[in-house]
């Protein structure tokens, strides 16, 4: 196997495209398929185009950097081994590329990192050594032992043959598709978008190559404005695969001399391209893995983008499959297609449902309230929006039109994260209730009916409802009732809708009855 020269500490361009040219990566790594988005592509009136690198052996790009670097080591290193600090797919991508080549390696990680990813690294043939409370302290020790027993330490990124690794997706972009006008890529500590932005401008440097980062991880947008790197008081964990205090220093040189822009999303907006993928390409992918596209979203939004061809890198998909759950909450508020309202109304009968009428014909996506006083009561609530700019403002003013008192709370993070699952407790007097819960066919006026046949007759108490996207809603409602009422019986039979008597549930008795 030829072994490409070694890089200097700080390569030229043209020294970066002959390592790229060279790169021995396809020992391990595969050719990614550049597929494209059609639904997406149609919505955004673009071409968008996405690089499936999850469908790579570790599931991500990582291997690519990793193999290039420990395939050109000279032999006295190979046969000392390599070590890596990584608890996610740079670890992967040490232990599958060494053990490809017969070389022992060593992946120190933080000893909170998860069974599957400590599994994963094993399978690959690599050996965990469990240590620190995050990942500085696991790099600590790893570069501490790489100094005392003579390993090699590999980076996730910051080096010239890491670089010209992860440099290879830029030159398959360009075979695949010669006529790409931009290309979107995600930011951790720079590799990858140093890789690509500096191969791509040697070739084809019409091509314009944009940096995405995470609003609450973006060390390269902050050492840009310091004028180089700089460490970040904080980074969100959310997309833990770009969650980088600081960028490093060559992927930063590179970065600032041949990224056309830089552009920030927040969480919301992943989970919405997470959607995304899923939907066009079925891809699940991490939230680091989806980074790329948001920001393409974003972008197109902010310059009023048509007719381009647009391309942007999935970088990897490992995900925690428990991740999904808050993926599937946000990813609504991500598109701004739903939004979320705590909303003052009188406490007395018929409420409810004149509140739903001012609504008009809009889907209901979720309905908190639980009886506080006789005066008001404060409902949360959730309502779907179909994409038009203004429509969440004209859904307030409406409201506020009507005599309701709205707080909009779509941009409220502890509002999205924590309170729309509190919302409740207790009574603050002793009532007479019972508690049913019901299921009724997920269509337009299903909501309205249930508040139309009950609602104006019996007081309700407490009312939860979410939409989770499958064919039939659940709804939680405590009733005002004195023993058996068999008028409000006869009403549920009307309803039609499959119902049951939760009054005796303890959790109901445990946290919520008065």
């Amino acid at each position: 196997m030829a072994v490409p020269s070694p890089l200097s500490s700080a390569p030229t361009g043209a020294e970066y495209l002959r390592a790229v040219l060279c790169s021995p990566v396809y020992d391990v790594a595969q050719v990614t398929p550049l597929q494209e988005m059609n639904k997406l592509s149609a919505r955004l009136k673009n071409t968008v185009l996405v690089k499936r690198e999850d469908r790579q052996p570790v599931h991500s790009f990582k291997l690519r950097g990793a193999h290039a670097m420990i395939a050109g080591l000279n032999e006295q290193q190979k046969a000392n081994g390599v070590i890596a600090a990584s608890a996610g797919n740079h670890a992967q991508g040490v232990a599958l590329s060494a053990s490809g080549l017969g070389i022992r390696s060593l992946i120190v990680m933080p000893m909170t990192t998860p069974d599957i990813k400590i599994d994963a690294v094993r399978g690959f043939g690599g050996e965990v050594l469990l240590h620190g409370a995050n990942f500085d302290e696991a790099k600590a020790k790893a570069i501490e032992l790489s100094q005392q027993q003579g390993y090699t330490f590999i980076p996730p990124f910051d080096h010239p043959a890491v670089i010209a690794g992860q440099g290879t997706i830029g030159i398959e972009l360009i075979q695949q598709d010669a006529h790409i006008d931009r290309i979107f890529v995600p930011v951790g500590g720079g590799g990858l978008a140093a890789g690509v932005a500096v191969l791509i401008k040697q070739l084809m440097p019409e091509i314009k190559v944009i940096g995405v980062e995470t609003e609450d991880s973006a060390c390269l947008v902050a050492a840009l404005k310091a004028g180089q790197p700089v460490d970040l008081d904080r980074v969100g964990l959310f997309a833990d695969g770009v969650a980088v205090k600081r960028i490093g220093d060559e992927t930063f040189r590179l970065c600032r001399e041949y990224l056309d822009d830089v552009i920030t999303v927040d969480s919301d907006a992943i989970c919405a391209a997470v959607k995304d993928l899923f939907e066009d390409v079925r891809a699940i992918a991490e939230p680091s893995g989806a980074l790329a596209l948001a920001g393409l979203k974003k972008y197109v939004q902010q310059h009023n983008l048509q007719g381009e061809r647009l391309a942007c890198v999935l970088s990897g998909a490992n995900l925690n499959f428990h991740g999904l759950r808050y993926v599937s909450e946000r990813c609504e508020l991500g598109e701004k297609r739903e939004a979320l309202l705590a909303v003052t109304i009188p406490e007395q009968k018929g409420s409810f449902l004149k509140f739903c009428q001012l609504l008009g014909g809009r889907s209901v996506t979720e309905f908190n309230y639980r009886y506080a006083s006789d005066k008001n009561a404060c409902i949360f609530v959730g309502v779907r929006l179909t994409g038009e700019q203004s429509e969440r403002q004209d859904i307030i003013s409406e409201l506020q039109n009507g005599g309701y008192q709205v707080v909009d709370l779509s941009d409220d993070e502890m509002a999205k994260l924590h309170v729309r699952y509190m919302v409740g407790g207790r009574p603050a007097k002793p009532l007479s209730e019972k508690l049913y819960s019901f299921e009724f066919p997920e269509s337009g006026g299903a909501l309205l009916k249930f508040l139309q046949t009950l609602g104006t007759f019996w007081n309700i108490s407490l009312f939860h409802y979410r939409s989770h996207g499958t064919d039939y809603g659940r709804v939680l409602a405590a009733f005002e009732l004195a023993g058996h009422d068999a008028e409000f019986e006869q009403h549920l039979k009307q309803l039609g809708y499959d119902y049951h008597d939760e009054t005796d549930n303890p959790a109901f008795r445990f946290f919520l009855a008065g």
